[in-house]
């Protein structure tokens, strides 16, 4: 069965874009096209698409008020933010609102397309810059725990003093990734989505987080990590 389509934006332009993105395909079903949030919300509860295309600036309400109802109401709704907005901040927001999926709008109708299939296939499509500045904030030490748009806000630096070296970590490389994050705050979801992975393998990281620290919990395991030098 084709992978049906909502599309939420206002602009009469990329609307037109976005409908010709999915259409060209035949593997996808546009079911909508509407320019405002609460008509979004409206078609949403009548007929829940597979996926929504949602623009983060409509008219009437904010596009987070649109994917928090998607992701409340119709969890097995993926949404994917197609925006101008190229900050860390307005990803951050939208993934903790419940998108897994953010793109700019120089995507080609062809990414578009693709991305749809992606997160269908439990992926997390992110236009590429903005992934890697984001992660290149993380990596750094910075605070994502509470963001407003257009900003992120550091934390203290971690210096390579504060580094366990390979020898003196029971954690992978990786590992150690996912939990500076989650230390932070971030949720499993946003984990996975700033590092390309399935929140699945992420939640697969964590499990063996917790087994190598003998902790049952994120709190357990930041306070275990914490004292042994890991964070």
């Amino acid at each position: 069965m084709a992978t049906t389509v909502l599309i939420v934006e206002d602009e009469p332009t990329f609307q037109r874009r976005l409908s010709d993105a999915v259409q060209a395909d035949p593997q996808l079903s546009l079911v909508g096209v509407v320019s405002s949030g609460n008509a979004a919300k409206a078609l949403l509860d009548a007929q829940p698409p597979d996926v929504m295309l949602v623009d983060l600036g409509l008219p009437d309400v904010d596009g987070l008020d649109v994917i928090r109802h998607a992701a409340r109401h119709h969890p097995g709704c993926d949404v994917m933010v197609v925006t101008v907005f190229g900050d860390e901040g307005h990803l951050m927001s939208s993934i903790e609102a419940g998108a897994t999926g953010y793109l700019l709008k120089d995507a080609s109708n062809e990414r578009i397309a693709a991305a749809i299939h992606e997160l269908r296939a439990g992926g997390a499509p992110i236009s590429p810059g903005l992934a890697r500045r984001v992660l290149a904030r993380l990596r750094v030490g910075g605070d994502t725990a509470r963001i407003t748009p257009g900003e992120i806000a550091p934390r203290a630096v971690t210096t390579p003093a504060q580094v366990p070296s390979p020898v003196d970590s029971p954690l992978t490389e990786r590992e150690a990734e996912i939990l500076r994050m989650i230390a932070k705050g971030l949720s499993f979801e946003t984990v996975a989505a700033v590092l390309g992975i399935s929140a699945h393998t992420v939640v697969t990281h964590v499990k063996k987080i917790y087994r190598k620290l003998a902790v049952h919990s994120r709190g357990e395991a930041v306070y275990e990590a914490g004292q042994m030098g890991l964070l």
